[in-house]
């Protein structure tokens, strides 16, 4: 009984309901393996060869097929038809070699839909895995985990506060960045148009815009000022108009072609607000339930059958009419494109949207695809497009009106794609005739500004990505999550704002690694893989290209200073950090000690602030956005505590903070406290101030020992204390309001985890974050101190760290360096004295698996062949 493998369970269900109980279906769970997230799994210097190991979650599911293979002699690897599926399905054959002797067969099907006709035609079909296909995924993986590995470091020594870069996350960055610039750039122009609403002899009204005056066509700033257009009012006002001219002219409006990936991202975001990773979740369960084709592709035809299935659905629903002569074919203009699947596509076009039972994200967008195909093979729409000219006797004032009748509605009677502009429609004009008078109502002049581009949506910057070429239609959901996951970027009303640390990053980028985040550069590097998946290019050829240009630019930037690198990103970033004064003053100049300039510092915990060049003398600070009309620099008085102390709220480094009284000989530092995550300085009250003022906030004496309880606000954020016990509270608030009762409960929940025997049963002292590739940062006690913790990689605290107070940006640099001097568990060091051992048999003890490069030219020529 052959044994077949699909990527999830969902998939396995639906599939082995259509072979029956002659196959085993069983699902990987995706990948089964990947690069250890650690320096030295790509090796630069051994032909790019790299060191796989399969994931703890995926060993079992492994076994299970290793297991089924013992009793079946064939396996079949049934993944996804794209180059992330044909990987996969490289993946299970590397790690099931042990289980894929003594003559047993391995082959490859494939299938755009999960239909009961495509995956039994596809099992008679059978291939094997191609090594194109596998070689692209491999170039992929290698440049962006050397990009990641070797540019994330220098960002964390050379720019604190930076996380991480990616090859194509930094260049979606920057697009988004770029255009924010050009936002705060732009310069409104100030101009106005004149409408007037006319009567036909019919009673019927419509209206006129203004288009020529004095004799002379307008052009649009030709009326840059309201007393241009009250002139322009009263030269309407004065005078009589006829109709002139009607001229009308047939239009027609071809459909729009069936979705492809980016595409339905697109038209999911402006239909429904959906985000790429929720479109991508919802089109995924739509296809492992067999209702959609494959949904991760660049193709836009249609099988051949399909459309002859949705003209049939087309004449049964609309009639006869709506269908065209001939089916319609369409082709793909996208930059790069390629691996080019079928369309998106209901698999049954019979199965409208009203006949799913499916969640309503999953029923929305199977209603637009299934709309969209159906549109796309329908009949044009055929419309009457008519131009009305109202001139005065005299010539020197014309109007003109522009409206459109929709004679014959064809595909619109379905579907009619959003658009990211919010232009209206023309209207529906009434019946006018050439020559008869026209009776002048309200004259109204408006007047208008020029408005900056847009800010991104998902939509658009998916749209933009496409026609530059950077990246593919199944890496745009995972790019747009990583630099929102990373604070890069924030949605705000579906439009995508660059965070500080967003513009920090690529103002880095662009000044030291330029090359690296152009557009073109990118689009090119796309091209080139490309043609490796097609097997035009070796793709070890173009690793060693890009490798010795990127490590020596990296190289490049080891002597730089910090003061160097915040010079240049405060020059590039200038036009944000200082905008234009109201006054006109210099935006640099030190707004407190008034001598000094303003520049880019960053502090030790990480974080970036503006700060005066005067200092220590001159202690002005304020955050990279500039001072907030609520937090000023100087302060702003809230009011005044019981002893008639000044209570204040200012803008530090750091972030706003609230404090009691000023600085005096006798208390050099006045009591002080930092707004918490959440709040927000415009809604500050004193009340909240003096709380905050008055932390650590006592509860009362524990019950059993009468020790006092207490809460308060840490670096790592709320908590109560009892001892040498500290708990996390999941609401600030109930820093302010917490009872003993509920105090107890938490203290006695954290007690309850059981109590430290040492290291290696500890839990964490503090979790820091996420490491920028996968998996979380700890830090952990032990023996001989505290360290920090990831994945196998541990680094010893400084004694001058206190574990409180390690940052996930200080974390991270200790784990790069101690990854660098390939330092890990002590079982490390066990493995190390095996070493030679080891030496007389490499074979057997290798964990990694590399690729040769004589396996992998000899499919090659076999596949030419």
């Amino acid at each position: 009984m052959p044994v077949v493998v699909v990527e999830s369970p969902a998939k396995a269900k639906t599939i082995n309901k259509y072979l029956g109980p002659d196959f085993t279906v069983l699902a990987s769970y995706g990948h089964v393996r990947d690069l250890p997230a650690k320096d030295g799994s790509v090796a630069p210097d051994d032909g790019f060869a790299m060191t796989w190991e399969v994931a703890p979650e995926s060993r079992k599911h492994v076994k299970a097929i290793a297991e089924a293979l013992k009793t079946d002699d064939t396996l079949i690897l049934a993944t996804d038809p794209d180059r992330e599926g044909e990987a996969i399905s490289w993946h299970l054959k590397e790690a099931l070699k042990s289980s894929l002797k003594k003559g047993k067969t391995v082959s490859r099907v494939t299938f755009n839909a999960i239909t009961k006709d495509a995956v039994t035609k596809a099992m008679k079909e059978p291939r094997e895995v191609d090594e194109a296909l596998v070689d692209a995924y491999l170039a992929r993986r290698a440049l962006d985990y050397l990009v990641g590995f070797t540019l994330s470091p220098v960002l964390w020594r050379k720019l604190p506060g930076a996380r991480s870069a990616g090859r194509v996350q930094s260049v979606c960055l920057r697009l988004i960045v770029d255009r924010e610039m050009e936002i705060e750039a732009f310069k409104s122009q100030e101009y106005w148009t004149v409408k007037a609403v006319f009567r036909t002899p019919r009673g019927q009204e419509f209206e006129a815009g203004l288009v020529t005056l004095g004799g002379k066509k307008l052009q649009k700033f030709d009326i840059p000022t309201a007393t241009a257009a009250e002139l322009a009012v009263q030269a309407i006002s004065s005078r009589t108009f006829a109709i002139s001219a009607v001229e009308s002219k047939p239009a027609t409006r071809n459909p729009w072609p069936p979705f492809m990936t980016s595409t339905l991202q697109q038209e999911a975001s402006r239909k429904y607000g959906m985000g790429a990773k929720q479109c991508m979740n919802a089109a995924q369960r739509l296809y492992e339930a067999g209702y959609i084709t494959y949904m991760r592709t660049d193709g836009i035809d249609m099988a051949p059958e399909a459309v002859m299935a949705t003209r049939g659905e087309i004449e049964k629903r609309f009639g006869k009419p709506y269908v065209p002569d001939s089916p319609r074919m369409y082709k793909n203009k996208a930059k790069n494109a390629q691996e080019a699947h079928e369309c998106i596509r209901p698999t049954d076009m019979g199965l409208g949207p009203e006949k799913i039972r499916v969640e309503d994200d999953q029923r929305r967008l199977y209603d637009l695809i299934w709309k969209r195909t159906i549109a796309s093979q329908m009949a044009a729409a055929r419309l009457e497009r008519t131009a009305v000219d109202v001139t005065s006797p005299d010539g020197q004032v014309g109007l003109r009106a522009n409206g459109q009748v929709v004679l014959f509605d064809g595909y619109l009677k379905v579907y009619d794609q959003g658009r990211d502009d919010e232009g209206e429609d023309e209207g529906r004009l009434p019946q006018i005739m050439q020559g008869e008078p026209a009776e002048k109502g309200a004259v109204a002049p408006e007047q208008h500004f020029t408005q900056p581009p847009p800010r991104y949506t998902e939509a658009t910057l998916v749209k933009r990505m496409e026609e530059l070429g950077i990246g593919r239609p199944s890496t745009y959901a995972s790019i747009l999550t990583t630099i929102v996951d990373r604070e890069y970027v924030r949605k705000d009303k579906n439009r995508l704002i660059p965070e500080d640390k967003g513009r920090l990053v690529t103002a880095f980028l662009a000044n030291f690694f330029h090359r690296y985040v152009e557009y073109d550069f990118t689009a090119d590097l796309e091209t080139q893989l490309d043609d490796v998946s097609a097997g035009e290019r070796d793709y070890k050829d173009v690793l060693a290209r890009f490798w010795r240009d990127f490590s020596a630019a990296v190289a490049e930037t080891a002597d730089l200073r910090i003061s160097e690198v915040l010079g240049k990103i405060d020059d590039f970033l200038s036009p944000h950090l200082y905008p234009p004064r109201a006054d006109g003053g210099d935006p640099r100049a030190c707004p407190t000690c008034g001598t000094g300039r303003l520049h880019l510092k960053t502090a030790r915990s990480g974080g970036a602030f503006i700060g005066c060049g005067n200092y220590p003398e001159c202690r002005y600070t304020r955050p990279l956005a500039g001072d907030s009309e609520s937090v000023a620099s100087d302060g702003r008085i809230l009011g005044q505590d019981e002893n008639g102390n000044e209570i204040s709220l200012r803008a530090g480094r750091f972030g706003p903070y609230v404090q009691r009284g000023e600085a005096t000989a006798e208390q050099p530092k006045p009591d002080r406290s930092s707004l918490p995550k959440g709040w927000s300085p415009d809604s500050l009250t004193l009340e909240r101030a003096l709380a905050l003022l008055s932390l650590p906030r006592l509860v009362g004496a524990h019950p059993e020992d009468g020790q006092p309880v207490e809460t308060a606000i840490g670096r790592f954020g709320p908590f109560v204390k009892h001892g040498a016990t500290y708990a996390n509270l999941p609401d600030v608030e109930e820093v302010f309001t917490l009872g003993m009762n509920r105090a107890v409960e938490v203290l006695a929940q954290k007690r309850s985890r059981g109590p430290r025997a040492g290291a290696a049963a500890a839990g964490p002292l503090k979790v820091l974050g996420d490491h920028p590739s996968g998996g979380e940062v700890q830090v952990m006690p032990g023996r001989y101190g505290p360290y920090v913790k990831w994945d196998k990689v541990n680094a010893t605290l400084p004694k001058d760290l206190a574990p409180e107070a390690v940052t996930l940006e200080e974390a991270l640099a200790l784990i790069a360096e101690k990854a660098a001097k390939g330092g890990g568990k002590p079982a490390r060091k066990t493995a190390a004295k095996a070493a030679p051992k080891a030496a007389k048999k490499p074979a057997a003890k290798k964990t990694a698996v590399k690729k040769p490069a004589a396996k992998k030219a000899a499919p090659k020529k076999a596949a030419g062949a």
